[in-house]
């Protein structure tokens, strides 16, 4: 219906065919452009490798190349700070102490059962497919950073407390294993005790800062902080009025951002293709792996999550789907769950109608541990590198697995190929080769997208499953609040007939004082 005025009335008027082809499109014109940038990116970037003359000077090409995807990436990550701080602490803020932690407890049931779903989905498929022991050899690229589980999980807990929150913003603290060498005497002859020093090398675990932001610290800092305020009552209200007045001019800025986004796209898919060496080669000797981890992606986000999500609030889940297709595509774009983030909760609020509290306390929070794309790529990868290698494992060690890879998938930082860090994780928890992650790595970047997208399509049904369920507890505070202000208007308004009635019986009072003694 289109409303008209004319002549001082009000009508409405039906809309013809076109006119509404054409609102249709208005009211999802930058999700088209999205669309239509991924496919501009897939068909540049593999045009400019056949172009003539690519391989001279090819590094420095595309460098310049990327300069507008970069953009894209230095914009959206400079907004998870500001978004992180404000969406989490104006939330718990402005919610009692009993509706934050239910909400919270419905939030991690969530993210622990999704999650652990994922897993089983992804060690269900690579062993019944068994990709690692088909196609040919595969070819070995780059190395890996391997790191012992006891130390991930010191890094993980430790992480959750910085020293310096400041710091946080650009550096998060990882324990790095080196060597160093001392000498012990040793005895070449029993008879005439002869020693001599011996040269021996050890390792030495140490905490150092290593580039990076560290969002769980932030969001600890943010919850507790955010939790305190609430406490406080009114003494809290300028610091609460603070934060949602950065959270509404961060949303702003996100806008400006999300119409540039489409450019940035084009840039960043186009160069990634052109960076491949052999595109054709690395997908026919990895296209069983793929096939399996896109399968398992594709499973729990087009049935799994959905079904989860109808069964909790008896909604439709592909209408919420549709309305999340723009996070969607930017999370596919940007590789990074993080850098979505923004996107993820103008979507939740605008499109899906999510509660604003809602959508600022669980989005970040969930763009920070929930990871089941992550996850289920990380117990298909340690399952494939093992058929790879000729190594069967037991049934502890699949349990093992998806154990380590549901704890790891809590500790990946929403950043591009951050499953490949704690992948190592899972590999040394069940005696695989870390080594052996270099067999993933030339296609990573492609698998990251997908997986990445199913991050953000999982938070994104948690956010609505927790605003279903939340609902009375929403409306009981919504109903405190007003009752508080009702009771606040009354007292101010017989505080001010008390101060008139008072001042008029002063004056009533001073006035017969000096009828009296005019008497």
């Amino acid at each position: 219906m289109v409303t008209v005025t004319k002549d001082g009335v009000t009508r409405n008027i039906p809309m013809t065919t076109s006119q509404k082809i054409l609102h249709h499109i208005k009211a999802n014109l930058i999700i088209i452009l999205m669309v239509i940038a991924l496919a501009i990116g897939v068909i540049a970037g593999l045009t400019v490798r056949t172009a003539d003359g690519w391989e001279y000077w090819q590094k420095r090409k595309i460098f310049y190349l990327r300069f507008p995807g970069d953009l894209l990436m230095n914009m959206l990550k400079m907004l998870i700070l500001p978004l992180i701080i404000s969406s989490i602490i104006s939330s718990l803020a402005s919610l009692n102490a009993k509706a934050s932690g239910k909400m919270g407890l419905r939030a991690v049931v969530y993210y622990l059962t999704t999650t652990f779903a994922a897993v089983i989905m992804g060690i269900i498929l690579v062993l019944a497919i068994e990709p690692g022991k088909k196609g040919g050899e595969i070819t070995r690229s780059g190395s890996s950073k391997e790191q012992e589980p006891l130390e991930a999980l010191f890094d993980l807990i430790r992480n959750c407390f910085p020293d310096n929150l400041v710091e946080s913003a650009f550096r998060r603290q990882t324990t790095v294993t080196g060597t160093f060498k001392y000498q012990l005497p040793i005895t070449l002859d029993d008879e005439n005790k002869t020693e001599v020093m011996g040269n021996y090398t050890s390792e030495s675990p140490n905490v150092e800062k290593s580039e990076g932001m560290n969002i769980l610290g932030i969001v600890v800092f943010s919850v507790f902080l955010g939790a305190v305020i609430a406490s406080m009552g009114h003494a809290g209200k300028p610091l609460l009025d603070f934060f949602e007045a950065l959270h509404v001019a961060t949303m702003k800025l996100t806008m400006l951002v999300i119409w540039y986004s489409p450019i940035g796209i084009i840039f960043l898919v186009s160069t990634k293709l052109i960076e491949m060496e052999n595109p054709g080669t690395i997908f026919i000797q990895l296209g069983y792996y793929m096939l399996t981890v896109l399968a398992g992606l594709a499973a729990h986000g087009l049935i799994v999550l959905p079904v989860v999500y109808l069964i909790a609030t008896r909604k439709n889940p592909l209408i919420f789907m549709y309305n999340m297709l723009k996070a969607l595509l930017t999370a596919w774009g940007t590789a990074s769950s993080s850098a979505t983030l923004p996107v993820t909760m103008e979507c939740l609020e605008h499109r899906n109608n999510i509660d604003i509290r809602v959508a600022k306390f669980v989005a970040p929070i969930g763009a920070t541990i929930n990871m089941d794309g992550t996850a289920l790529y990380e117990a298909v990868a340690a399952i494939f590198i093992a058929q790879v290698n000729g190594v069967g494992l037991s049934i502890g060690e699949v349990i093992t697995v998806s154990l380590t890879a549901t704890a790891a998938a809590i500790g990946a930082a929403g950043i591009p190929s951050a499953g490949l860090v704690t992948m190592t994780i899972v590999l040394t928890a069940v005696g695989l080769p870390t080594e052996d992650v270099s067999l993933i790595l030339a296609i990573d970047w492609f698998l990251d997208r997908f997986r990445t997208a199913i991050n953000v399509l999982g938070d994104s049904f948690g956010a609505g499953i927790v605003d279903h369920l939340s609902k009375a507890d929403l409306s009981e505070i919504d109903h405190l609040n007003e009752l508080e202000m009702a009771e606040e208007t009354t007292k101010a308004e017989e505080a001010g007939i008390t101060n008139t009635a008072f001042v008029n019986g002063g004056m009533k009072e001073t006035e017969n004082g000096e009828i009296g003694s005019r008497l």
